[in-house]
């Protein structure tokens, strides 16, 4: 195997951590060396940064592989996998880097592991450009649940950025394969609920403003549904740092979530936050699709993996989406096709079917 890598460009597509989750992860699953080269190439701090560098250390620690090319600002790295074991692993971002971008790297590795894992994972658990960790629990997990397995996550300690300082404990056992999924049904709207959270020096009133504006606005275009938002004091020992933000789950009759979630900044008032939340949500449900934007792209790499015919009906397409189509196609060989969907009630919207025929991986250890 060892002559044979796989090359994969950086630059491309979406051309940045995502690249890299994707590709590691599926070198790891499937024991293939790789080679990214041009990594975050367009950006304006081009190469690695602190937080990919603990995604790469932990997937090569999960399976005791060999990486090279990991210095801060290195624009090509080298990876080669061995088995991957159960157990208990720790990454550290060191930074407000994301702990829900650890999950989706590690996520897909543990699933095919030999024994039941205990992930430690340190950074930030609400950061910008990365799904919050309240997403990661309400929308994400029992949607990607439904491929066969089940996982646990503990939120030690919430952190913010600039500062990060929190901590997630994630626990899953290994399956022998995953199913694969139908989310072509939508269903319509039965609850909308939220949490609105202020931690540290913020004050409560912050966390009721937010809610408060989230729910006027949404109520301007859902009229019949009650709009359950709750302000949240994080506790003091659960809380590293100071932050607000908030997060709006619509839940459907057939079981499909939606989210618009939005971070305080400061000098952004909290009303301001309260509304670009509830209106990413807004639009999420207007397209017709059964998973919201950020859904999407996390579920490719599932479908890829699964043994069958996976289908989800999406709104547009995004480039996250994009790229992980791409490199599931090219790492995996898994074939997916994207086509707008042909439902009447669909007609008038930008709604597309993501079908993939999964390669049906099966964990060798069980």
């Amino acid at each position: 195997m060892a002559g044979s890598r796989v090359e994969v460009d950086g630059s491309i597509m979406e051309g940045g951590g995502q690249i890299l989750r994707v590709s590691t992860a599926l070198s790891c699953l499937l024991g293939l060396p790789l080679r990214v080269q041009k990594i975050r190439a367009g950006r304006s701090t081009p190469g690695l940064r602190p937080q990919h560098l603990s995604g790469l250390e932990m997937i090569r620690d999960l399976c005791d592989g060999r990486l090279e090319g990991t210095e801060i600002g290195s624009t090509e790295i080298t990876f080669t996998p061995e088995k991957i074991k159960g157990g208990i692993h720790t990454a550290d971002t060191k930074t407000a880097g994301s702990v829900c971008l650890l999950m989706q790297v590690s996520m897909p590795c543990v699933l095919f592991a030999a024994s039941p894992s205990e992930l430690h994972l340190k950074g930030g658990t609400n950061a910008e450009m990365a799904p919050q960790i309240d997403y990661t629990v309400m929308v994400f997990k029992p949607i990607v649940e439904k491929f066969g397995f089940r996982f646990n996550c503990d939120i030690k300690t919430r952190g913010y950025y600039p500062k990060g300082g929190g901590e997630v404990i994630v626990r899953m056992s290994p399956v022998k394969q995953l199913n694969p999924i139908n989310l072509t049904d939508r269903g319509c709207v039965t609850k909308i609920y939220g949490r609105a959270f202020v931690a540290g020096v913020l004050p409560f009133k912050v966390a009721k403003d937010m809610a408060a504006a989230a729910v006027r606005c949404i109520r301007k275009e859902i009229r019949d549904l009650y709009v359950n938002i709750q302000p949240v004091q994080e506790p003091k020992d659960q809380a590293f740092g100071n932050g607000n933000g908030i997060i709006i789950i619509a839940e459907t009759s057939t079981g499909c979530l939606f989210a618009g979630s939005s971070l305080g900044k400061r000098g952004v008032n909290a009303d301001k936050v309260g509304i670009e939340a509830a209106e990413m949500l807004l639009a999420n449900l207007r397209h017709g699709g059964t998973v919201d934007e950020y859904l999407q792209d996390q579920l490719i790499v599932f479908m890829a993996l699964a043994n069958g015919v996976s289908r989800i009906k999406t709104g547009p397409v995004t480039l996250h989406t994009q790229t992980a189509i791409h490199f599931a196609e090219q790492i995996a060989k898994a074939k997916f096709t994207v086509k707008k969907s042909e439902d009447e009630e669909d007609a008038s919207k930008d709604t597309y079917i993501i079908e993939c025929q999964g390669i049906g991986m099966t964990n060798p250890n069980l």
